[in-house]
């Protein structure tokens, strides 16, 4: 990440020491914490990395549309992703199909490189010790790159759902959608709902991001990071399929990932909701603490 506003001043040296016994660290300028979280958001987004990964995640719901729209014969119920059998009826279950699509693979192999890549990509490149030239901190610096991969997270989802969203419309009828209990809710409220959804997604990702942020700190070597990152996904997906291991699964950070279907019933129930930014939010204080701790004593030397 290249950021003018980050690099040394002429009276302290890149490394970020001062130049002398008597040189003091460069005076905090107002708003300089926040200008990072900019810097930092700007960067990612301006990516072509980025937005690559982001067009292959809409290419996902956009290839079940058109696979479901050019096929000779209905969709089977019970065969295929849940929701598939669906989709011809309102094309709004192209979303929701979509997520469930991504949500084992594509969703963590995207945010797995994003998250990967946070620390470990400023250091491979040689600029980590000019962000930390900058009055913020260490500990400013890794709360910016958390929030650079969870507001990746969040493109992500909202990628998938509009495109979603968007093929439905385009290809299939659309209008009041049919609820899991039964129940009709209107075209409005469905577009809520899917939002909701992509919410709720969103959240089971946080907890991965901060994993990834930890292996970041590990390594100057980002490739590195974001193979164990997947890896570990893919692990935990795993070990949550396995019946011999019902004591360890609420534990997995993967466990509630699928389990947004309270969303799609009426009344809304958010205990699933509860449950799963619970166990999120349990992985980003351990990571994030284990992150930190690493972070704080690693010597910088690029």
């Amino acid at each position: 990440m290249s950021d003018n506003s980050a690099l040394p001043t002429s009276d302290a040296p890149a490394s970020g020491t001062p130049a002398s016994g008597t040189a003091t660290a460069p005076a905090a300028r107002p708003g300089g914490a926040w200008a990072l979280l900019v810097s930092e958001l700007t960067v990612l987004f301006r990516r072509r990395r980025t937005w690559a990964l982001l067009l292959a995640l809409a290419a996902v719901p956009v290839l079940i549309a058109v696979a479901v729209r050019l096929s000779s014969r209905e969709p089977t119920p019970g065969r295929g992703p849940p929701f598939l059998d669906q989709v011809t009826q309102n094309g709004l279950f192209v979303a929701v199909t979509g997520l469930i699509v991504s949500i084992p693979l594509f969703l963590p192999l995207t945010v797995g490189v994003v998250a990967g890549d946070t620390i470990a990509g400023e250091a491979g490149l040689g600029t980590l010790r000019y962000l930390l030239v900058a009055p913020a901190g260490r500990a400013w610096l890794l709360v910016v790159k958390y929030l650079g991969a969870a507001a990746f997270c969040l493109a992500a989802t909202v990628t998938v759902v509009t495109a979603g969203v968007l093929a439905g419309l385009a290809l299939f009828p659309v209008g009041p959608l049919t609820l899991l209990s039964g129940d009709t809710i209107s075209l409005g409220e469905s577009f809520l709902r899917a939002l909701l959804i992509a919410g709720y997604v969103t959240v089971s990702l946080l907890g991965l991001s901060a994993i990834g942020l930890f292996f970041s700190t590990l390594t100057v070597v980002p490739v590195g990071a974001m193979a164990a990152t997947i890896v570990l996904s893919v692990v935990a997906q795993v070990l949550d399929s396995l019946p011999q291991l019902d004591w360890l699964h609420p534990w997995l950070f993967s466990h509630y990932w699928l389990d947004f279907a309270d969303l799609l019933r009426q009344p809304l129930d958010f205990s699933s909701f509860g449950a799963n930014a619970l166990l999120q939010g349990g992985y980003l204080l351990v990571f994030g603490a284990l992150a930190y701790g690493r972070f704080l004593t690693k010597d910088i030397l690029s």
